[in-house]
């Protein structure tokens, strides 16, 4: 309720008062009512803030640029500096006008010339290490900056820049791979953030975010889950409208790693919503999330409608990718693969794992084994160096995709068993169900035909219970296969299993380009093979070689 008959003073005041307990409403009555009759700069940046924790795009950037115009006439150049440092998050989060955001950082940096010793340079210092890890994606350089920033918040007393620089010193290790030391940082920053040690409330959420982002980066979801649920806590207990939004996207991305796939979908639905009323920037996020729960259900034409109105987010671009391979396109989806991966930093270890896997798996399907191998390489190095389960599992997965290219069922079977036993210690059932099938599928080959199987039928009933029809169409198709008599053993072949597979669809009349759709090759790598597989059976044609898969028994 507004106080009445109070002086501008006495109003603001009020309305610092109304901030600190979390009652926004209030404080926005306040501070307007200060302002009846003359600019205030600290009504306005009161103002502002409690705009932004209603979630108040257009208010929230008016009150800041009217805030910094009276700082300058009254010539307070740390509050310019400080509605400059917010003008750069305000314009990136709620109109995506980067330039202009740019603009404010620099007018920011030339404000604080020779005042470095201040709160407001360690604030400076940790939104240039932000633009550093998410748009420049130089972790180093974060690094560098939170570092600083750190130890000028820890000379200076002040709690607050000393723990989102922590935080952001972590996000920057985490991204390098040093993922022990990133999260203890990180741990550390949301514990003391999360009980009261930091006064500022929103430094307090974006600390949690970039702890929620740490996690799912390494695919730590374990650790992600228990911080996700007191974010959720401290977001509903400060009525935080812009931090629960974004923590509900994150969130699901915990309950779609879990297989709890409506409630994913449910979280995703609320925070579009909510991003999409006030922050159509940010909303991206929360679409390309949503594709990503749509590829897992089978769903690919939702899925690709999805990435595209995720537009330029990491996890869209990846998306995209995926289902491209998905559809049987591989080579496209290596191509794009690696593209995505040469604008990412080689120290940008965590972003580029997800990427680098899904290289190894498409240029292993090309039969780009060299290329598949120099991929996997890395996957190996960042899943070693990140430590954690799911990262290991992605890793051993790849191994085994490359091992079937290579035509090596034993050491693939080996690899899609490790991968799967790590997916079902990590609580990942689509995953694990998908790798399961996978594994199935190299134990046939290798004779193992009655656990392939039990291995095939299992794998498509739980993923049947996800809701993942389409792996799960897959499984019960090769159980089905593997119920059937076996079939004579074929004579010793001179071929590799890749070359036996295109013979036999050769014998059958298929075309260069329709083997290639089947296979999910391209025309020229099936072209390849084809004269590969000639010359080494001594022929000339095609109909000479079906009469001698007939004689070697592969038909």
């Amino acid at each position: 309720m507004v106080s009445q008959h109070l002086s501008p003073d006495a109003r603001i005041e009020a309305g610092q008062a109304a901030l600190a307990g979390g009652s926004w409403e209030e404080a926005r009555a306040e501070f307007t009512a200060a302002l009846e009759g003359a600019e205030r700069a600290e009504a306005l940046e009161g103002l502002g803030l409690a705009a932004w924790w209603l979630d108040d795009g257009a208010l929230t950037l008016d009150a800041r640029e009217r805030a910094y115009r009276a700082y300058r006439e009254n010539d307070d150049p740390l509050g310019a500096a400080r509605m400059a440092i917010w003008l750069v998050w305000d314009y990136a989060a709620y109109r995506a006008e980067y330039a202009v955001a740019g603009g404010w950082l620099e007018r920011a940096r030339r404000l604080l010339e020779g005042r470095e010793r201040t709160s407001e340079y360690g604030w400076l210092l940790v939104r240039e290490g932000e633009i550093e890890i998410y748009r420049l994606h130089d972790p180093a350089k974060a690094r560098d900056l939170a570092r600083r920033a750190a130890e000028l918040g820890r000379a200076l007393d002040d709690p607050g820049v000393e723990m989102i620089a922590l935080a952001l010193e972590g996000l920057a290790l985490v991204t390098q791979g040093l993922v022990e030391d990133g999260m203890r940082r990180l741990d550390e920053a949301t514990a003391a953030a999360t009980a009261g040690e930091v006064k500022e409330l929103h430094a307090v959420g974006v600390v949690c975010c970039w702890q929620m982002f740490a996690c799912e980066r390494v695919r730590d979801y374990e650790r992600a889950a228990q911080w996700c649920i007191r974010v959720k806590e401290f977001a509903k207990r400060w009525r935080n409208l812009p931090l629960s939004a974004v923590c509900r996207s994150q969130y699901a991305g915990v309950l779609i790693w879990r297989g709890e796939w409506a409630a994913a979908e449910a979280e995703l639905t609320a925070a579009a919503s909510d991003l999409g009323a006030t922050k159509p920037a940010m909303v991206g996020q929360a679409m390309a999330r949503l594709g990503e729960l749509r590829l897992r259900q089978g769903r690919l034409d939702e899925a690709a409608g999805l990435f595209d109105q995720g537009g330029g987010y990491p996890s869209a671009s990846l998306g995209r990718a995926a289902l491209m391979l998905e559809r049987g396109a591989a080579r496209d989806a290596a191509v794009e693969a690696e593209r995505l991966l040469r604008q990412l930093q080689p120290e940008d270890r965590t972003s580029r794992a997800a990427l680098v896997e899904l290289a190894v798996r498409a240029r292993a399907g090309c039969g780009d084994v060299e290329e598949a191998a120099g991929h996997l390489a890395e996957l190996e190095r960042i899943a070693a160096g990140v430590g954690t389960d799911p990262l290991r599992a992605s890793a051993a997965a790849a191994r085994g995709a490359l091992a079937v290219a290579r035509g090596n069922h034993q050491a693939a079977a080996l690899g899609f068993e490790e991968s799967a036993d790590l997916y079902r210690k990590s609580g990942a059932p689509y995953e694990e169900g998908r790798t399961r099938i996978d594994l199935a599928a190299q134990l046939a080959r290798v004779g193992q035909r009655d656990r392939a199987r039990r291995e095939a039928a299992r794998a498509a009933e739980a993923l049947r219970h996800l809701g993942a029809a389409r792996e799960a169409a897959r499984g019960d198709a090769l159980a089905a296969e593997l119920s059937a008599p076996a079939a004579p053993k074929a004579a010793a072949s001179p071929l590799t299993p890749r070359q036996v597979e295109i013979l036999r669809l050769v014998a059958q009349g298929s075309s260069n380009a329709e083997i290639a759709r089947r296979l999910a090759l391209s025309e020229h790598t099936v072209k390849r093979h084809v004269a590969n597989l000639l010359t080494r059976l001594g022929l000339k044609t095609r109909a000479a070689a079906a009469a001698q898969a007939a004689k070697l028994g592969l038909l």
